[in-house]
């Protein structure tokens, strides 16, 4: 093991890197508390469901703790985590599809933003209770057309316009051509505007 010391914000990922390759569990910590929060947003956001997304992001980690040394530096550490995360959300996807799980659909399950705790409902406030109602079913919908979207699709889709990673990022962690990445993201806002339309019972 290492020499450890403490780390801070300060460090940037490329040391922090380095300090892992050399057994630096503490540099290791500092990495998972400044990442875990992005993976878990890419992770539920292509499973769905939360209980896997965390599952995810630990199997994650513990791949990237594995495989650090395989770390170049060639691209965005934070890129080098999502291409890892996005690789085990495929399974686990396809575990989800074996089962015919549908929790993804429950309306118990929480809402992408939120704490998935059911919101107050205060007597006297009708108008912005039903407007949080709304704005529920809104994304109840936008969720199921990106579920519906096939895996490729849905990738580009949750990591350009949901995580706002740039093409060259998107590139980088899905190994694709920037032409390849514009040209699904293209057809996936399509594939989701005319699902939601659909939804809404708009011609």
């Amino acid at each position: 093991m290492g020499h450890q010391r403490p780390y801070s914000s300060a460090d940037d990922d490329a040391a922090l890197a380095q300090a892992c390759r050399n057994g630096d569990l503490a540099a290791f910590e500092c990495l998972v508390q400044r990442h875990q929060r992005l993976l878990l947003n890419v992770a539920f956001r292509m499973t769905g469901v939360y209980e896997d997304a965390c599952d995810i992001v630990q199997d994650s980690f513990l791949a990237a703790w594995q495989k650090i040394a395989d770390f170049r530096g060639d691209a965005k550490l934070s890129t080098w985590l999502t291409a890892i995360v996005v690789n085990l959300s495929r399974n686990r996807r396809q575990q989800m599809q074996q089962r015919d799980r549908r929790e993804a659909y429950s309306l118990n399950a929480p809402i992408a933003g939120g704490d998935g705790d059911d919101p107050p409902d205060p007597p006297c406030e009708a108008p912005s209770v039903l407007e949080r109602m709304e704005e529920a079913e809104l994304r109840m919908s936008l969720r199921r057309c990106i579920d519906a979207l096939t895996p490729e699709f849905r990738e580009v889709l949750v990591l350009r316009d949901m995580q706002e990673m740039s093409y060259e990022q998107v590139a980088a962690a899905l190994k694709l051509r920037d032409g390849t990445v514009k040209s699904r993201l293209f057809r996936a806002r399509d594939a989701v505007k005319d699902c939601l339309k659909k939804a809404a019972g708009l011609p």
